[in-house]
């Protein structure tokens, strides 16, 4: 599998308390930091926030997740988006894939928004915990970058419920640090899923797959 390049160029060094990523209404102050994310051989300008996860710059499991990430189609799933780092440079990536993102973070969605506008990425983004708010959608591919410090009880069920909003032979794919949260992450989608395997190690991250059977 060929990696992909990444390179990423932050600006505007701000001191900033920091808030839990995971809240449905951030209360910080709105401070917003710009970086440049390169990508194959394409510049993406991503405007971070605070009061959102990566505030600042990409996030090393991200960046793990985009450079080892496996060929994808049809419907996908940047399930916890985020300012939109994953799901916009896969659109990018993967031009032909239909995108969709979500956050229970309404400053996420917000800026997700913003961000896939200034790249000219055409995604469907909502604002909502979980699956709540694709109904009984179905993906091909649901991509996770699980929220350990939310507690285990959130992440898990997102890997939990991950399975029946995937299409027939649908996959799920986590990343997480080994050390960190990560042998949990690979045994529960093992329990899920009744499989799992390891699609690449770097740096202690794992990028973990399952794949939705019968």
């Amino acid at each position: 599998m060929k990696a992909v390049r990444l390179e990423a160029f932050a600006k505007l060094e701000v001191n900033i308390v920091t808030e839990h990523y995971f809240s449905k209404h951030p209360t910080s102050d709105v401070v917003e930091k710009e970086f440049t994310m390169k990508l194959q051989d394409k510049r993406i300008k991503f405007v971070s926030v605070s009061g959102v996860f990566s505030f600042g710059k990409p996030d090393r499991a991200s960046l793990m997740l985009l450079k080892y990430i496996p060929p994808l189609y049809g419907d996908v799933l940047d399930l916890g988006c985020g300012y939109g780092l994953i799901g916009i440079s896969l659109k990018i990536i993967f031009p032909d894939i239909n995108i969709h993102m979500s956050d229970v973070n309404e400053r996420a969605v917000r800026y997700a928004k913003i961000n896939a506008k200034n790249n000219n990425v055409v995604a469907d983004i909502r604002a909502g915990d979980g699956f709540s708010v694709w109904d009984e959608k179905k993906f091909d591919f649901v991509l996770l970058n699980p929220p350990i410090a939310a507690g285990k009880k959130v992440w898990t069920k997102l890997i939990q419920d991950s399975r029946s909003h995937l299409k027939g032979k649908g996959s799920l794919i986590c990343v997480g640090f080994h050390n960190k949260a990560g042998k949990t992450i690979e045994r529960e989608m093992e329990l899920s899923f009744k499989n799992v395997s390891t699609l690449a190690k770097s740096g202690g991250i794992r990028l973990y797959l399952s794949r939705r059977e019968g």
